[in-house]
């Protein structure tokens, strides 16, 4: 029971993590740790080869449907109108 709550909190951490970030880097990650824990507190997952690879599958799902809900569309470009640089 300890080990669900370990990944509870470090999938809560992430997701606080990512709010400093701009983008979409560590949120995949934060839900995969907190499904995890969920899995490991259901009693779904026992060993922690199995808690990393759970963690890995879900974190690419995670990361593929949030790209595909919030990142660019098909067919979206982005313009620049001017440079960061430019005084």
């Amino acid at each position: 029971m300890p080990a669900a709550w370990i990944w509870i909190t470090a999938g809560v951490v992430l997701a606080f993590l990512e709010l400093l970030l701009p983008g979409f880097y560590l949120l995949g990650f934060a839900i995969g740790a907190v499904a995890t824990g969920g899995l490991i507190w259901a009693g779904l997952i026992g060993s922690v080869p199995v808690a990393l690879l759970a963690l890995a599958v879900i974190a690419i799902l995670a990361w593929v449907v949030l790209r595909r809900a919030l990142g660019i569309r098909h067919g979206q470009t982005r313009i620049w109108h001017r440079d960061i640089n430019e005084n």
